[in-house]
């Protein structure tokens, strides 16, 4: 069985958004056309309380894509993004969640960033996924959204780490590129065993 893993394809995270993703909103009619395909659909929703650890705003004197040292490791600064409740942390109008049957909130933690469907960013808080992707009966994902090398990579590792066949579909992704973490970002996947694979494939 298979299931279309969406990755936070959020107002802040498409043009005119706080941490906007070049281009971000070009994966929303791809993965329309997608979902349709599909029997089970997954979103992921970043939902970040105000004043959340991972926000530069949070650090005297530091700017956002700084990095700083947290108790779970290295974690990347970001502008304030995906604040609950707000207009920012909202899917993108145009995406059709109509299929959509389960949400995964993350980075709902103040003091722990999460970038993975599956872990927040200690490798060890889950979220419950995997446990509802073995009950359904699902062993294989295909991945979309936003952004490439950061949400996106994460998920797709911890979703093989944790023994599911993934496929990444680039033509349905988009990523921020900090110094090449794109380019890294696949080697990374491919490397891991995910399979790269275009829209035009599967429809």
């Amino acid at each position: 069985m298979k299931a279309l893993l969406i990755v936070d394809v959020q107002n802040d995270f498409c043009p005119g958004g706080a941490l906007e993703v070049p281009n971000g909103d070009e994966v929303v009619p791809v993965i329309n056309h997608l979902s349709q395909t599909f029997e089970t659909v997954i979103q992921t929703q970043d939902w970040h309380p105000r004043g959340h650890s991972s926000f530069a705003s949070s650090h005297n004197g530091k700017e956002p894509f700084e990095t700083i040292e947290m108790p779970y490791g290295e974690q990347t600064l970001w502008p304030d993004h995906c604040v609950q409740g707000t207009k920012g942390a909202d899917f993108h109008p145009d995406l059709d969640t109509e299929k959509t049957q389960l949400i995964i909130r993350k980075g709902f933690r103040t003091e722990i960033d999460s970038y993975s469907a599956f872990y927040e960013n200690d490798d060890e808080t889950t979220t419950g996924l995997a446990g509802y992707l073995r009950e359904r009966n699902i062993d294989t994902l295909y991945a979309v959204g936003l952004a490439t090398d950061f949400c996106v990579k994460w998920s797709v590792l911890d979703g093989l780490k944790e023994d599911f066949n993934v496929f990444v579909i680039e033509d349905a992704i988009r990523g921020i590129d900090i110094e090449g973490s794109v380019e890294q970002a696949w080697n990374e996947m491919e490397e891991a065993g995910a399979k790269r694979i275009t829209s035009s494939e599967l429809l």
